[in-house]
């Protein structure tokens, strides 16, 4: 059992896989933000335009 551990802890391909599962993360959460602060963005400009428009 300590061997395996000993392997797994010296496996540079599951450390590669860990990083590259953080900097997905990392992608996925400022796409998110991005896409709501442009969400919001959108809707008061669409409403600002309404507004004009039925005014």
């Amino acid at each position: 059992m300590l061997e395996c551990l000993k392997r797994m802890w010296r496996d540079e391909e599951g450390l590669t896989t860990v990083e590259y599962a953080l900097l997905l993360v990392l992608v996925v959460v400022v796409a998110i933000t991005a896409w709501q602060t442009l969400g919001s963005t959108v809707k008061d400009k669409v409403n600002t335009v309404a507004n004009t428009v039925a005014g």
